[in-house]
């Protein structure tokens, strides 16, 4: 496949991770970055990176997380916690490279990122989180802090912890759905899902205006790509990883040593509602707290939480800066 707007091809490879199988899409030769998307994308949503990064002379590649596109996809919400989608990326980085990778994640893949260099140190040699700045699982899932910060009020993690509730939403109309996501937490979107004041009993996309278009960081084709992944491959598997929160501060909670070594870096958006989660408090300011080696944050005027479609040359070129420091 040539990526779009580009003479650099991917080719797709499949790793085996347990009894799971990864979708990898690998673009260049050299050494190896590993891409890690979030909710609700793809490989695909790093199409800029792997076109910048393969022509810089990485080998460069993005992984389908399981749950998504062409990987496997289990249905057991415990199929889904940090633990096992870490341990894919660790396969993948050991399939494609002898020597520890670079790991790049995106929204719930920072996360696995950040967690990765955590829980497989000697597969990745530098980590960098964009939206989702890294915090060490502590033994009280996150969820129940959601549930104090936004009683009476609609949260989204809160809404999909029902299985079912938000597959049945979402699934009826998937490119309705997915342009009304993209373009609400977008820079140019709304901030949020919804108003502040949106009710606990409202459905994610109430209150969300649809643009009838992607944002204009998206063409009609590259919605397309994503429209068909989630109509044939649904919902559950990407939902189940909000449901997993309590099986990560069961598993790892306690775990010692929460601190990075490896050098890090992270990036985001301005506009990025995630910043703002916690009432009162900007999370971005404390992105290098729990970094041995933080090589410090990037923050990209006027872009939203889809930072890397959004505005690929800034984050490309803080990703740059990033490894040139290596």
């Amino acid at each position: 496949m040539r990526l779009p707007g580009t003479d650099v091809d991917v080719d797709f490879v499949e790793v085996v991770s347990g009894d799971q199988r990864i979708n990898v899409a690998v673009a260049g030769d050299g050494p190896l970055i590993v891409f890690v998307h979030g909710w609700p994308e793809l490989w695909y949503s790093w199409r800029h990176q792997l076109a910048h990064f393969a022509a810089r002379g990485h080998r460069a590649a993005a992984l389908d997380v399981r749950g998504y596109g062409g990987s496997s996809k289990p249905t057991e919400i415990e199929a889904y916690r940090l633990s096992e989608l870490c341990a894919d990326v660790a396969e993948v980085a050991a399939a494609l490279q002898d020597a520890p990778a670079i790991v790049v994640g995106h929204d719930w893949g920072a996360p696995i990122a950040w967690n990765t260099a955590r829980l497989h140190p000697d597969r990745v040699r530098a980590v960098a989180g964009l939206s989702v700045p890294y915090r060490p699982v502590g033994p009280r899932s996150p969820i129940e802090l959601w549930r104090e910060l936004y009683a009476g009020r609609f949260f989204y993690q809160l809404y999909f912890q029902e299985p079912g509730v938000a597959e049945a939403e979402l699934a009826g109309d998937p490119a309705r759905s997915l342009r009304m996501i993209y373009r609400s937490i977008g820079g140019d979107g709304t901030g949020g899902f919804g108003p502040p004041d949106k009710p606990a009993d409202a459905r994610l996309l109430d209150g969300i205006p649809d643009p009838g278009d992607p944002p204009p960081w998206m063409t009609d084709d590259d919605l397309a790509v994503y429209v068909d992944a989630f109509r044939s491959g649904g919902w559950t598997g990407p939902l189940n990883r909000y449901r997993a929160q309590a099986f990560d501060a069961d598993e790892l909670g306690t775990r010692p040593d929460p601190e990075l070594a490896q050098p890090a870096a992270f990036i985001a958006g301005e506009r990025d509602p995630v910043r703002r989660f916690v009432p009162g408090i900007d999370v971005y300011a404390m992105a290098g707290d729990f970094c041995a080696d933080f090589r410090g944050t990037t923050i990209v005027p006027g872009a939203g939480h889809w930072v890397q479609q959004e505005a690929p040359a800034a984050i490309n070129a803080a990703l740059d800066r990033f490894l040139d420091g290596l």
